[in-house]
């Protein structure tokens, strides 16, 4: 087999891979309904979201972000979210006391009842996400996981929440998940802004 054949054959895997990732979404649909509301809901009673991740986790929860503070499909005014990813917070926390107490102190700080706090994790056993949604709980935000593979220890934790399973590396779970937070958005403006 030619290297050229090698590559062939494993970029097709992945494109498959990719495709089956997408197809994950439509077991979403309720997972997607209800969390669009849920935000709609919230940002009508003057709420906002706050989204936490790790890695590329915390790329797309800075995304998620900029799309409510920004504009997504169409110009409308701003909606209040918050990405905890401020360097100087988390590496304060994180030197004060430990990493995993840097989002649970975000959602202590920036975080008040009827808020809703988002945690993207591909494994749901990040230490800080778990902190952070005892943190949420407490202060009477609703809840939001987007995991991956089994689930781990978020699973049946939050108030909503969707698992992304059958993918043994973050990438494609990751990829599902952003999929799922563009048609979220979308349907927020669709219910606030149509």
């Amino acid at each position: 087999m030619t290297q050229t054949t090698t590559i062939q054959n494993a970029i097709a895997h992945s494109v498959n891979e990719a495709i089956e990732a997408a197809q994950a979404l439509k077991g979403a649909k309720p997972f997607i309904e209800e969390v669009a509301t849920a935000i709609a809901e919230g940002y009508k009673r003057g709420n906002k979201i706050i989204i936490a991740g790790n890695g590329g986790s915390l790329c797309d929860a800075m995304h998620f972000a900029e799309e409510m503070t920004g504009y997504f499909r169409h110009k409308r005014r701003a909606l209040p979210a918050i990405a905890l990813a401020d360097p100087s917070h988390m590496s304060c926390v994180g030197n004060d006391t430990s990493y995993n107490d840097v989002f649970s102190r975000g959602v202590e700080a920036h975080g008040v009842a009827g808020d809703i706090f988002i945690a993207l994790t591909t494994s749901g056993n990040s230490q800080n996400l778990v902190q952070a949604v005892d943190a949420a709980k407490e202060n009477g935000l609703t809840t939001v996981a987007f995991l991956g593979k089994a689930g781990g220890r978020l699973k049946g934790v939050c108030d909503h929440e969707w698992i992304v399973s059958g993918f043994p590396y973050s990438d494609r779970v990751q990829e599902a998940h952003m999929a799922a937070i563009h048609i979220i958005i979308e349907m927020i403006e669709k219910v606030l802004f149509d």
